[in-house]
């Protein structure tokens, strides 16, 4: 005998607006939630003003703030951006590496005060927003292709950069 397959559904039958009078966006684009006031206060005091511009990909070192007794120190954890989750205060990022043939993964707060800084050493080229799939590959096979990005030429010059300062010819 067949089961009969039942249909189930979740939620009011027809839209309601909601108590705050603040309405949502239930299309394909990203919900934004109504944030207390306060709350978006201390979100926006308390967060970080620029840890580092680096994306899921890249290779990284961490600058971590470690304390043991009375004395302080910096640790550097470097690895791979396999993960970037959550947002605003919430936010965080998991970095991997190995130590010796062990797969390591910390996970860092982006606004925490122990993370002193994020330095991007390489950027990786990458087309998934999450990087789990390296957790099952070893050695040469968890390599990412390297992102180049071009760089821009200064007053029709290919020797000079857009970074690098032009200077006039001094004229006697």
């Amino acid at each position: 005998m067949r089961r009969r397959r039942r249909s189930v559904y979740f939620g009011p039958s027809r839209p309601t607006a909601p108590a705050d009078g603040i309405s949502e966006d239930h299309g394909n684009e990203k919900r934004e939630t109504a944030m207390h006031p306060i709350l978006r206060e201390l979100d926006t005091t308390h967060a970080k003003p620029a840890i580092g511009d680096f994306e899921v990909g890249d290779t990284v070192d961490v600058h971590v703030r470690i304390i043991e007794g009375e004395k302080e120190r910096i640790q550097v954890f470097n690895g791979v951006v396999i993960s970037r989750t959550g947002g605003g205060m919430a936010e965080s990022f998991t970095v991997r590496r190995l130590v010796q043939g062990e797969g390591v993964e910390r996970v860092f707060p982006v606004h925490a005060p122990r993370v002193e800084k994020v330095e991007v050493k390489r950027r990786g080229r990458t087309r998934r927003a999450k990087l789990y799939f390296l957790r099952d590959r070893v050695g040469k096979a968890t390599r990412l292709r390297e992102e180049v990005r071009a760089s821009r030429v200064v007053g029709g010059r290919s020797g000079k950069r857009a970074n690098e300062a032009v200077e006039a010819p001094a004229e006697a």
